[in-house]
């Protein structure tokens, strides 16, 4: 059980007060002792090293010196503004250390002739290097008893430093926290765990986080803490996942019938390929199995995932059960249901469609004929869960592009069935493996690697602003041979702030180089209402448009196989995820199709490496580990919105993979000996997972 000493409210810790706490939870969400100690630097600095003035230059990083001030000066600049010069020195010379706020408190804090011990990053001002706000202190000040030689540098927000918490206070919270729960922190792990895997205990581990005695040490706090991130998330999805297995209280889909096989032979428009016939054996066992399924289904756009959740549905079918399938948008409902009517023509399944714009007379319609089993299938957006859609027998669930719902919208479909649906989890973001173990790590996953035949390639090509005409010039070829073309933006309208193409502005420049009525442009965005945003999408998909002025609104769920160009406008602003969404957008016809990046000069590292790998590969799975390694598992679509239980405060998933292969095995091992965690050894791990539950999801139920 977790020391009910975390739980303690921040105020009341020596030195924080009322007006720091309500400060320190608006920005930094640190509420309790608990949110404070695992608040954790982001770097360290070498506290053993000392400079003196003549080895400092402004490239230095953050530096340490040793002297006494030995003059001191208020110097009034522009606008009235006033700073504190305090002139150190030591045996080598002198250095300015400067101030703009507080100078009244520092001149009567600070003394001359007295040695002291300053911290800062130098920087140039006038041609002379100095340090501004640096830390001061005696060269004897009490740390508390906890001896600071490697010190932690803690996030902070300017609200903080103007409100006197910088790292130095900051540090001294810290220190003021770790001496009032000496001997409150309680171990987490089993002695066992600890000593077969030559882990530190955890009040160990936290001291020399925040504090290390040396860099030994501080690598084997990182590696308990990191495993202990890792470990809990791995015992409870695994535990789940054997769980589930056990229950054994899945509806068994016994054959594969009529619907199946007329489908497969007379309806069927093209040959599957090896990767979905592969998958779809996989999902026929677990259907079988008598066990629930709940199954991830990965595969790029246009690998055919619709298609293979269309089969498992008539498998369904042929076994008695419903299906549904609830999609994040009317759009992407509405062409699901579009396609899966054309799949079925001329077969006797019943495929319902229910959004927010169905009208309440189909909508009652539907909802009876739900009941009565008339409807086989139902697509559909939010819609699906409200409490008057019921079923007479769902068993089987698709869900699209999942991380686009919330954990509660999720859940509530299975209270749709007498007993837990197969569930089809569906996505077109790649999920890189390490994050796919972390965060479905009780789900069993199938890849369709494979895209259908007669596909070619996407090519990508990136251009600076000075090719526009060049774009525009190979634009117009495409037209002429009948091709349709997408135009993204990242913004709707113009912000001081970023220098990005606007939609509105590139609207206009798209009309000028392509006017009308020579060239038919057509603009959907997000903001605008449902009806206007059909008409003209409605008006691309019949190909009465040639060019799509469009925000990442039509990242999923606009299918247009004539369309073969996409171009980004700067692209740099866009993720690597969201770049290869875009990208899929294209490509759907067995015409060659371009997606281009369109960005400007200036762009960090950072942005020059997505953009080149966007030019490399069409790869989804090698642009998500990138995307992991770039950016880390917080920014990765889906992981923050969709309520999954990944707080990562330490463990890097694009670096640590071994490590969590590592853990996932150690709790592997364990639950292989001791499935239910009852043994006397492990009785402090089902408590811990017990707690934990509270704030973790149950997968097993919302897949």
């Amino acid at each position: 059980m977790a020391s009910e000493a975390l739980k303690t409210d921040i105020k009341f810790l020596q030195g924080v007060g009322s007006k720091r706490a309500a400060l320190l939870y608006k920005e930094l969400n640190i509420a309790t002792f608990g949110d404070m100690l695992y608040t954790f630097p982001y770097r360290y600095i070498d506290r053993t090293r000392f400079y003196t003035v003549s080895e400092i230059n402004a490239d230095l990083p953050y530096i340490q010196l040793k002297g006494k001030i030995v003059r001191t000066n208020v110097v009034s600049g522009a606008k009235q503004q006033k700073r504190l010069v305090l002139t150190f020195a030591d045996n080598t010379g002198e250095i300015e250390l400067v101030f703009f706020q507080g100078l009244k408190w520092i001149q009567e804090k600070y003394r001359m002739g007295i040695e002291y011990i300053v911290f800062g990053k130098p920087a140039l001002y006038n041609g002379e290097v100095n340090l501004v706000h640096p830390e001061i202190e005696l060269l004897e000040e009490d740390k508390g008893g906890i001896s600071i030689t490697i010190q932690g540098m803690y996030s902070s927000t300017e609200a903080l430093r103007n409100n006197y918490i910088g790292n130095k206070a900051f540090v001294k919270l810290m220190v003021n926290l770790l001496t009032a729960l000496q001997g409150k922190i309680t171990e987490t792990l089993p002695d066992y765990i600890l000593n077969q895997y030559k882990l530190l205990p955890l009040p160990e581990a936290l001291l020399n986080i925040h504090f290390p005695k040396n860099s030994g040490l501080l690598q084997k706090a990182y590696r308990r803490l990191k495993f202990e991130e890792l470990f809990f998330i791995q015992l409870n999805v695994l535990r789940q996942r054997s769980e589930r297995w056990e229950k054994k209280n899945g509806f068994v889909f016994s054959k594969v019938g009529n619907y199946f096989n007329t489908f497969y032979i007379n309806n069927l428009p093209f040959d599957l390929t090896n990767a979905q016939k592969r998958v779809i054996r996989e999902i026929r066992r677990d259907m079988g199995s008598g066990k629930q399924m709940n199954h991830l289904l990965q595969g790029d756009v246009g690998s055919g995932k619709t298609l293979v959740a269309l089969l498992c549905m008539l498998i369904a079918a042929d076994n008695g059960f419903q299906s549904c399938i609830m999609a994040p948008t009317e759009i992407l409902a509405t062409q699901h249901y579009e396609s899966i009517i054309a799949f079925l023509k001329g077969m006797d399944i019943n495929v319902g469609l229910l959004t927010g714009s169905t009208k309440k007379s189909e909508r009652k319609r539907l909802v009876e004929s739900l009941l009565d089993g008339n409807v086989n299938i139902l697509i559909g957006t939010h819609a699906l869960i409200e409490d008057m859609v019921r079923f007479k027998n769902l068993g089987f669930v698709v869900i699209d592009e999942q991380h686009r719902f919330g954990v509660e919208q999720r859940a509530k479909l299975w209270t749709k069935s007498d007993q837990p649906p197969h569930v089809l989890v569906m996505t077109a973001t790649p999920i890189p493996r390490t994050l796919a173990m972390t965060l479905y790590g009780d789900l069993d996953v199938s890849i369709i690697d494979e895209l259908p035949p007669g596909r070619k390639p996407i090519q990508t090509l990136w251009f600076n602003d000075s090719k526009r005409l060049r774009v525009f010039a190979f634009m117009k070829e495409q037209i002429k041979q009948g091709r349709q073309i997408y135009m993204v933006y990242p913004l709707i309208k113009e912000s001081e702030k970023m220098d990005y193409k606007d939609l509105e502005d590139g609207y206009e420049s798209i009309t000028r180089a392509f006017p009308p009525p020579e060239y038919v442009t057509t603009v959907v965005h997000g903001k605008m209402k449902a009806a206007d945003k059909d008409f003209s999408m409605k008006l691309f998909a019949t190909g009465k448009a040639h060019i799509m002025v469009a925000t990442s609104v039509i990242e999923v769920g606009v299918n247009v196989q004539n369309a073969s160009v996409m171009v980004i406008e700067s692209a740099e602003r866009f993720g690597l995820a969201q770049l290869h969404q875009l990208r899929g957008r294209v490509g759907r016809g067995a015409d060659q199709s371009y997606c281009i990046l369109m960005s400007g000069y200036k762009l960090s590292n950072e942005s020059k490496k997505r953009l080149e790998l966007m030019v490399q590969t069409t790869d989804g799975f090698e642009i998500a580990e990138a995307d992991l390694k770039l950016r880390g598992p917080g920014d990765l679509e889906g992981t923050q919105q969709s309520g999954l239980p990944i707080n990562l405060r330490l463990t890097d998933l694009g670096k640590d993979g071994k490590l969590l292969e590592y853990v996932r095995n150690i709790a592997q091992t364990i639950l292989d000996d001791d499935p239910l965690l009852n043994r006397e050894k492990n009785l402090l791990l089902r408590m811990q997972l017990e707690e934990a539950q509270k704030k973790i999801n149950d997968f097993r139920e919302i897949g």
